[in-house]
């Protein structure tokens, strides 16, 4: 591997990373209410949508909740590692399919431009993003009662089969990322770009499990989300250059 092959891939996975981070904002919304129903022991009750997932609170021991949700986490970068191997290979054979330089570049372009979109799907500025999660219910459909037999999650070993399905759950920052890896250049690769991703969005979920209830406000304030759509938006645009 060249060195600006390498320069390149370290760049991604930082980049990946990053998206992660930023996009705190959007995963609030999204696995919030689950995050926070795990820090409690708490059991979530879902039925085949989304919006009408409801939690009762329990009392649980600070380090009973800090099992669950290391438990939770580690299982959903598991789903995103694989997703992202899949991906990965899909894309790579793909590349060997077809001309290897040109098909490489329209996947990372597609990949750029989802990005772009995802940072101002973030921003509040353009809604194209949601098409991916709506779609994305259809499958979730299926995957979501797989869920039940460990829930509610009262240690490590249920949190951990209990983050591996709820790994799949319809998120258009996820989906963003999986499309990103279809130019990875290999499965591992994908698996290592899905895994860089996760990492960023770990800090913002275990907070939301520890400190949910003052975490909302901030991460609904429309600058603090146009901010970070911002970011991304302007990370898709990078990566838009760099090819052309």
């Amino acid at each position: 591997m060249s060195f600006a092959t390498e320069w390149l891939s370290q760049a991604n996975y930082l980049g990946a990373f990053l998206v992660g981070l930023l996009g705190g904002v959007h995963c609030f919304g999204m696995c919030g209410g689950i995050v926070a129903a795990l820090s409690f022991n708490t059991q979530v009750i879902s039925a085949d949508s989304l919006s009408t997932t409801r939690a009762t609170a329990q009392t649980s021991k600070p380090a009973s909740q800090l099992s669950v949700l290391f438990g939770y986490n580690l299982g959903r970068l598991l789903a995103y590692s694989f997703a992202g191997a899949i991906l990965g290979g899909l894309g790579a054979g793909v590349v060997s399919l077809l001309d290897i330089q040109q098909s490489r570049r329209v996947l990372s372009v597609i990949a750029a431009l989802f990005m772009i979109a995802l940072g101002l799907y973030l921003a509040g500025l353009w809604q194209g993003i949601s098409y991916l999660e709506k779609g994305g219910h259809y499958l979730w459909k299926w995957i979501e009662p797989l869920s039940r037999r460990f829930i509610p999650a009262r240690h490590f070993y249920q949190a951990v089969p209990l983050g591996l399905v709820w790994g799949w759950l319809p998120c258009g920052l996820v989906y963003t990322v999986l499309i990103w890896t279809l130019s990875a250049g290999s499965a591992l690769q994908g698996a290592t770009l899905m895994l860089a991703f996760g990492l960023g969005t770990l800090p913002n979920l275990l907070a939301m499990g520890l400190l949910a209830q003052k975490l909302t406000r901030w991460v609904h304030n429309r600058w603090v989300r146009r901010l970070a759509g911002g970011l991304i938006a302007g990370l898709g645009l990078w990566m838009l250059l760099r090819i052309l």
